[in-house]
C-alpha cells in the first residue's frame, strides 16, 4: 500500500465520520480537502466514495438546509441562495429545492420578524418606520414582493 492510497483512506474515514454527524455538500467535502492539500484525483476518489455510500447528497443537504434556515434562521430565499452558493452546492440543486417552499411559509417566517422589529424601531413617521422595516427584511434575504405582501397585510 502506498502513501496514495493511505491518504484516501484516512480522508474518507474522516469525512465519512464528520457527515456521520451532520449534513454537509460536496463543495464543503472538496474544500476540507483541498486544505489538506489533497490531489485532484484523490479527492475525487473520496466524493466519490462518500456519494455511493450516501454520506453526502447535495439534493438533500439543500433541502434541509433551505427548511433549517426558514425555521431556526428566518432567512429569505435571497440570503439562503447566497449561503448554498457559499457551501458551492450547484445551483440546479437547489433551485429546484427553493421554489418548492410555498409563499405561506415564507409570510409565516416574515410576519413574526416584523412584528418583534416594529416595537424596537424609533422613527418619526410612519413612512420611516416602513422604509426601516423594508432595510431590514430585505437584510434578512426576504424579495420586496414578499416583503411588501407582509406589510399590506398589517395595514
Amino acid at each position: 500500500m502506498n502513501k496514495q492510497d493511505d491518504t484516501v483512506k484516512t480522508a474518507i474515514s474522516r469525512l465519512a465520520a464528520e457527515c456521520s454527524k451532520a449534513e454537509h455538500s460536496t463543495g464543503e467535502m472538496c474544500d476540507k480537502m483541498r486544505r489538506w492539500e489533497m490531489s485532484e484525483e484523490q479527492q475525487a476518489q473520496v466524493i466519490s466514495y462518500l456519494i455511493e455510500n450516501r454520506y453526502v447528497d447535495d439534493e438533500r443537504f439543500a433541502r434541509l438546509f433551505i427548511q433549517d434556515k426558514i425555521r431556526f434562521n428566518r432567512w429569505g430565499p435571497k440570503k439562503i441562495e447566497q449561503a448554498l452558493w457559499m457551501k458551492h452546492v450547484d445551483e440546479r440543486v437547489y433551485r429546484e429545492q427553493l421554489e418548492a417552499v410555498s409563499d405561506e411559509q415564507w409570510q409565516e417566517a416574515l410576519q413574526p420578524l416584523l412584528e418583534s422589529k416594529r416595537k424596537s424601531i424609533h422613527a418619526s413617521s410612519p413612512y420611516e418606520q416602513r422604509a426601516k422595516l423594508i432595510r431590514y427584511a430585505m437584510g434578512r434575504g426576504f424579495t420586496m414582493d414578499q416583503i411588501q405582501q407582509c406589510l399590506s397585510c398589517d395595514e
